[in-house]
């Protein structure tokens, strides 16, 4: 009985390992697919004096820093909201907002 117990301790452990390992993959999938997608969008920004930058990706949140005109431009939020934030929530349903940074 000791050794099925002890056994199937082990079992549990190697499972919840597994588990977290698959989340850290899975989130680092993610992330990359986030930093492809934004190196789509940042030429557009780019070519109007603006610039996008990935900062992380945590808790279904990805964080950005806009820069360049793109910083002061009245615009930020809309573009933000209903240009980064649209493009990156519908490719990769993992997304739920998209923030800047300063």
């Amino acid at each position: 009985m000791k050794f099925l117990f002890s056994l199937r301790k082990k079992v549990q452990n190697l499972v919840f390992h597994d588990t977290i390992l698959l989340v850290m993959v899975m989130e680092e999938e993610t992330k990359l697919k986030i930093i492809a997608l934004i190196d789509k969008i940042r030429p557009f920004l780019v070519s109007d004096g603006g610039n996008l930058e990935f900062v992380k990706y945590e808790d279904h949140i990805v964080y950005v820093r806009l820069s360049g005109a793109c910083k002061d431009c009245a615009m930020i939020d809309v573009t933000l909201k209903d240009g980064i934030e649209e493009m990156i929530v519908s490719e990769i349903p993992e997304v739920e907002e998209v923030r800047n940074v300063e």
